[in-house]
């Protein structure tokens, strides 16, 4: 499983519409940028509180990428969020 299956996979896993998270990958020389766009609705669920399972999502994908350096940024959001009132 490369790295872009595997951000596909964990974030699927953490949100409530997983058939719109979409992972792009931008091949670098020496990096790999992963743009992962979500739902409106699940953005919260991926950033987390204080961004505390972004961090910890990055953490993952750099342990298995190796020596290469792999950059995952949460950069669109598919659909409305829910406003409230």
């Amino acid at each position: 499983m490369g790295a872009e299956e595997l951000v596909g996979f964990l974030v699927r896993g953490l949100v409530d519409n997983p058939d719109d998270v979409d992972v792009q990958p931008l091949e670098g020389d020496a990096s790999l940028v992963l743009e992962v766009s979500v739902n409106a609705d699940d953005v919260e669920l991926v950033k987390g509180e204080d961004g505390e399972t972004m961090r910890h999502l990055k953490a993952v994908v750099s342990a298995a990428a190796g020596k290469r350096k792999t950059i995952v940024e949460l950069v669109a959001t598919h659909g409305e969020a829910e406003e409230e009132e």
